[in-house]
């Protein structure tokens, strides 16, 4: 990837519906070659997908929090199987340092929040969870 990639990616990040002419006018480039780049970074993965990103007043009504879990040693699959039947899970990653998980959750109360960090906790194999709830979005510089 080079500048011009870069380029692109950080407009289509901004504005996912950006025209392939309002691009190349915007990095003075031709419409050809926007075409080409676009294309390249389809096929080659770099782009997987263009989506809508939800604002403030879409997600006003749903509590989030992050959840870090300590996992026993070997249990990671089985757990992750077990999550991916939460449904307010929206994401999982692994981490290095004192927790093995972290956990995006979304949930429309505080109760269903406290029911899925319940059903969490009980999991065979966590050994311990700490949660934080978001309060606020500060900015979001994510892609």
């Amino acid at each position: 990837m080079d500048e011009l990639d870069r380029n692109i990616i950080g407009l289509l990040g901004a504005d996912a519906r950006m025209s392939v002419a309002t691009l190349a006018r915007r990095m003075k480039v031709a419409r050809s070659t926007v075409q080409a780049r676009l294309e390249r970074l389809e096929t080659t993965g770099v782009i997987a997908g263009y989506t809508l990103k939800l604002g403030e007043a879409a997600r006003q009504g749903r509590l989030r929090a992050s959840v870090l879990l300590t996992i026993e040693p070997r249990a990671q699959a089985a757990i992750l199987t077990r999550l991916k039947s939460i449904a307010e899970i929206e994401r999982v990653f692994t981490t290095s340092g004192r927790y093995d998980l972290l956990l995006q959750v979304a949930a429309p109360s505080t109760q269903v929040l406290d029911q899925v960090l319940d059903q969490i906790g009980a999991l065979t194999g966590v050994v311990s969870s700490e949660s934080l709830i978001h309060l606020s979005t500060k900015f979001d510089r994510a892609v």
